[in-house]
Parts: structure tokens; C-alpha cells; sequence
């Protein structure tokens, strides 16, 4: 497995990937993750290498001078540097360094090269994609369309140098032997551009996380006594909550009564929203916002703790991403409310007659979500319970098997 990182905790793709990675050790499967983290990180009974970053280097020195007249002289080099090369210099400095762990590995005996990265990079894409001796091995995992002008509107734009970009990827999805999604809906949008992906595409969700929560240390501001809404990540630029505060609000207009009853907390950076909650707060101090980086085992503890998940998803005409915090969310076993396009896979998961379910500015359905869930918890909080052994079952490692016992037949 080449894996950009390992580091559960710089990102919600790397938790995802060190589930699968988990997964795939529990079926039995033996393993050697070459991983770019550069940090030293050991995974329990897996054998991990970490890859050094060359240094020595003129592409290195490149990269650096680059960064060096940006931080100084407020010069973007790379607008005019990507156009020409598609990528930047640390980027193929980085897939060098890839390539050359990867010539260290003695693949004879080796089945599968899988290749997982994170946000918009593919660098294990990239230096695979490098090396045709192992194109007959190549499982691609694609997390996330790409590039920028492969995706769904609002995120959808034509970055620097996207033509040469668009052309990498239809060689990783040429070459591999398989392309793995973690999303029926993302294989099918990205065979919109990439025939292949409708061809040797295979859908590997992502997996749930078995973690020991007894000895984490419940924050203050979590009241288990209270109906407790959350939502825990990032709010990027499209992830608006304002339809969800208005909801509450509504609520509580109709319900003063059971303010003190109710709790909604945000974990996550909300930078871009922040002015908007601090003067929801004014009005609704039973919104709790923690503005920063939580540990993941932190997180998850709490996400087990609350009443209502909450998932949280752009306003467009289709969301093809898994969330990584779904498998978590069903773990927890609390009802999901999911604010999502109607065309996306976590509607699709949760299915037609799940009714926890608005658009994202949908305030007045958003709202009426709010009370029967809240009317339920008040009967008994463990009306809240998820129930679902279909999306256990289908986030679990027997049906991971199933997936892993077709590539082999």
C-alpha cells in the first residue's frame, strides 16, 4: 500500500484510509503500508515504512526558492508555473520521493499495489502511475473527483494547469487494474469523464472505526443529560449552517420551554462562518461552537455521547462523497440527521423512507426534524437509537471481504 498519510488526526481522508488499512489487517490480509506522513507512525501488527522526502535534490531546491518569494515577496509562482507543468515543485519532488521507497520493495511477491491518498494531491497516484511494471497490480482508490474541474458545482473551478491534470488522471483510471470508490454516486460521476471507472470500478466504502472510548475524558460543555445535536468537522466555504440555526431557532420560538433542554455543538474549524455564529449565540447561547482541532479519539467519544449526528453537506443538485464521519455516525448508533442534496450517497445509504432528512437551507423541514427528534429523546432517549445491521453490515470488514474475495477470483 502507498498511502499519503497515516496521521489520523491531520485530516478526515487519513482517518478514513487507516480504517481501510485496519480492515484489510483483520481480514487477514498481510501488509506493508510505505506511507508519506513524515512523521514516525505505527499502525498495531502492520508493517509500516515510513518514506523519506528527498532533499538533496534541484527539484527540492526549487520548491523551497518557490515558497520562499511567495511567503517574502507575495509572488504565486505557481499560476504561472502550472499551466506549463500541472503540478507544483514539491509535488513532483514528493512523487520522486515516492518512487524511490517504491524501487526499495521487492513486488514478486506482492498481489495488489493499493495507492490512497488525501484532498486533491494523488502524489501515490502519480508515482504509481510512473511505474508500468506494476499497472497489473494497481488498485487506485479515488476518494474525491479530479481535478477541481471534474467537480460538482459549487466546488467545480478550472485551477492552474488543469488540462495536464485532467490527463494524468485518464491514465490512473487507463492503467490501474481496478479503480475503488468509496461511493456508488462518485463512480458513477466520475464515469461521466473516465469510461474506465464504469468498467473496472469498484465500490469500497469507507469503514467503521473500532475504538475504545471508555477512558477519554468527556468534555465540559457536552451535557448528557441534554437532547444534544452535533455536527463535527470543518465548516468549509459551502458548508453553510445557517438553514440548521435557523431551525433551532425556529424550535425554540414555537418551544421555549424546552430550551434548556437542548444543546447544538459545532466541532471544527468554522472560520469562515464565524462572525454569523457569534451573533446566532447572542441570541442562542444553547449553541456551543469549539473553534479549533479536536483529537479524533476526542471526537469520536463524543459523537458516541450525543443524541443526533448531524452531516452536514453543500446545497448543489448532487453530492457524490461519502462523508468520512458516516461510518461514525453509524457506529454511535444515534439518529443521523443529514442536510443533503437530494441526489447524494448518504441519502442513498440511509434510503427513500428515512425521514431525517432536508436540504441544508431548509429551514422550516429543518426545524420540524428538530421536534419530532426532540419528542422522541424526551419519551425516551432511546427512541434516538439508529438500529440500521444494513449499513453496520455494509460498512463492516465481512462485506469488505466480499469486495476483496472478487478481485482475487
Amino acid at each position: 500500500m502507498i498511502v499519503e498519510s497515516i496521521d489520523v488526526n491531520d485530516s478526515s481522508a487519513s482517518k478514513g484510509r487507516v480504517a481501510l488499512i485496519r480492515s484489510l489487517s483483520k481480514l487477514g490480509i498481510r501488509l506493508t503500508v510505505l506511507h508519506y506522513t513524515r512523521k514516525d507512525i505505527h499502525l498495531k501488527d502492520i508493517e509500516c515504512i515510513a518514506i523519506p522526502e528527498i532533499r538533496n535534490s534541484f527539484l527540492f531546491v526549487l520548491s523551497r526558492i518557490q515558497r520562499l518569494i511567495q511567503r517574502y515577496l507575495k509572488v504565486n509562482l505557481a499560476k504561472r508555473l502550472e499551466p506549463l507543468f500541472g503540478f507544483s515543485f514539491t509535488y513532483f519532488n514528493d512523487v520522486n520521493s515516492i518512487i524511490s521507497a517504491i524501487k526499495n520493495i521487492n513486488f514478486s511477491e506482492v498481489d495488489h499495489v493499493l495507492t490512497l491518498s488525501k484532498a486533491a494531491s494523488y502524489r501515490p497516484h502519480y508515482a504509481i502511475n510512473k511505474i508500468t511494471a506494476l499497472h497489473d497490480k494497481w488498485l487506485a482508490y479515488i476518494h474525491d473527483p479530479f481535478p477541481f474541474s471534474y467537480y460538482p458545482q459549487p466546488y467545480r473551478f478550472k485551477e492552474p494547469g488543469y488540462k495536464i491534470k485532467e490527463a494524468f488522471f485518464k491514465e490512473v483510471t487507463t492503467n490501474a487494474k481496478y479503480t475503488i470508490f468509496p461511493s456508488l454516486l462518485l463512480k458513477e460521476w466520475m464515469g461521466q469523464f473516465f469510461d474506465n471507472c464504469n468498467r473496472n470500478g469498484v465500490i469500497i466504502p469507507h469503514q467503521q472505526f473500532e475504538l475504545n472510548t471508555e477512558k477519554i475524558k468527556l468534555p465540559d460543555f457536552l451535557d448528557t443529560n441534554r437532547f444534544t445535536l452535533l455536527h463535527a468537522g470543518g465548516l468549509l466555504n459551502a458548508r453553510n449552517p445557517e438553514g440548521l440555526l435557523k431551525g433551532l431557532l425556529l424550535f425554540f420560538q414555537k418551544y421555549p420551554e424546552y430550551r434548556d433542554d437542548v444543546q447544538l455543538i459545532l466541532i471544527g474549524n468554522t472560520t469562515r462562518f464565524s462572525n454569523m455564529l457569534s451573533a446566532f449565540h447572542e441570541e442562542m447561547p444553547e449553541l456551543i461552537v469549539v473553534d479549533k482541532t479536536v483529537p479524533f479519539n476526542d471526537v469520536y467519544a463524543i459523537q458516541m455521547m450525543v443524541s443526533v449526528n448531524i452531516i452536514l453537506e453543500t446545497k448543489s443538485d448532487i453530492s457524490p462523497f461519502l462523508p468520512g464521519k458516516f461510518p461514525h455516525c453509524v457506529s454511535a448508533n444515534k439518529k443521523i440527521m443529514s442536510l443533503s442534496p437530494f441526489e447524494s450517497e448518504v441519502r442513498r445509504l440511509l434510503g427513500p423512507d428515512y425521514p431525517y432528512v432536508a436540504e441544508i437551507d431548509d429551514v422550516a423541514k429543518i426545524a420540524n426534524i428538530i421536534e419530532e427528534l426532540y419528542f422522541l429523546w424526551k419519551n425516551n432517549p432511546d427512541n434516538l437509537l439508529l438500529n440500521r445491521d444494513d449499513l453496520d453490515y455494509y460498512l463492516s470488514e465481512k462485506y469488505l471481504k466480499e469486495v476483496i474475495d472478487n478481485f482475487n477470483e
